[in-house]
């Protein structure tokens, strides 16, 4: 896991914006190859949405061969409430971009089955070769997604009970009306999140900084489910100042200096940006991660030069 630190919210949106544009376009995503993105909901990722938009609206990226996959939606509220997370996404990132609405898949959670709603969404992800790149953000008590703490890490989309902090914490978006949050959602799990190629999660403010805490400096644990990314091997959480005010002053001058020492460096890693479909069956040769995605590397042939995110930009 790599921490980076900003001073401010809006410059570590900005920082995690950069890094996606600059992931894509390395990427050279194709129709027949695109890019699979996955994305969150909720207040901490809407200025990475809002930077996202000036990209494309000044022509530094364009998201019409990106398929994206968001994270969670409640169960039972009608697609066209304002907070459903489908109505969330469209009015904050979709409607302003050029990706194709076929390429948007957001769970429903009005489906008759949704166990088999479920299961046909994670055959989506796996369909197409799993997801590249996923974004999220985390909540106070350390969830990623709607992975509640006592979640299984092996978890894969599901139902879930939403949690009693949760549900104050999403109040504030209908009206404070702690009633009018839904009981469950349908949400990835964690093993989901975790076979995706990359993992970066956005943490700002000081409500986020026990769960930053938990995670970076307590042991993997299945009640602080971010922690899951201690073993993910190419995840990055960038949070603002505020978010690390739980940390020990040791792990914020190790985790800047980290930085520090690769810019002055100027490393720039190779990561494998390609999984041919066949690493989907048998493992390769010296595979000793089989479940994990990440751990599936190409031939060196057809690797492309690309800043890590495991690495830091050199730029705030």
């Amino acid at each position: 896991m790599r921490l980076i630190i900003r001073d401010r919210p809006e410059q570590a949106a900005q920082y995690i914006a950069a890094y996606i544009v600059e992931r894509i376009n390395a990427f050279k995503p194709s129709e027949d190859r695109p890019f699979v993105l996955g994305l969150p909901t909720g207040s901490s990722p809407v200025p990475v949405y809002q930077e996202l938009i000036a990209a494309y609206q000044r022509g530094a990226i364009s998201f019409q061969h990106v398929v994206t996959f968001n994270m969670d939606e409640y169960v039972g509220l009608p697609r066209e409430h304002p907070e459903s997370y489908h109505s969330f996404m469209w009015k904050s990132f979709f409607s302003h971009v050029n990706v194709p609405p076929k390429n948007v898949n957001i769970l429903n959670g009005n489906a008759k089955r949704l166990d088999e709603e479920c299961r046909a969404y994670e055959a989506r992800i796996q369909a197409l070769g799993g997801i590249e790149l996923f974004l999220g953000g985390v909540g106070s008590d350390g969830h990623i997604a709607f992975n509640e703490p006592g979640s299984s890490l092996v978890s894969r989309t599901r139902v879930k009970t939403l949690a009693y902090e949760t549900r104050i914490a999403n109040a504030r978006f209908f009206g404070r009306n702690f009633d009018a949050v839904p009981r469950m959602a349908l949400t990835v799990g964690v093993q989901t999140i975790m076979d995706a190629r990359e993992v970066v999660i956005i943490a700002t403010g000081a409500t986020k900084a026990r769960a930053i805490q938990q995670a970076v400096e307590g042991g993997l644990s299945h009640m602080c489910t971010l922690s899951c990314l201690q073993i993910h091997p190419r995840s990055m959480v960038v949070v603002d100042e505020d978010a690390t005010l739980d940390l020990t002053v040791k792990t914020v001058k190790y985790f800047t200096g980290v930085e520090r020492t690769l810019i002055q460096q100027d490393e720039m890693p190779t990561t494998p940006v390609e999984v041919p479909s066949s690493c989907w069956g048998e493992p390769m040769e010296g595979e000793l991660t089989p479940d994990s995605m990440s751990s599936r590397i190409d031939s060196p042939k057809s690797r492309l030069t690309v800043r890590s995110a495991t690495f830091p930009f050199a730029h705030n």
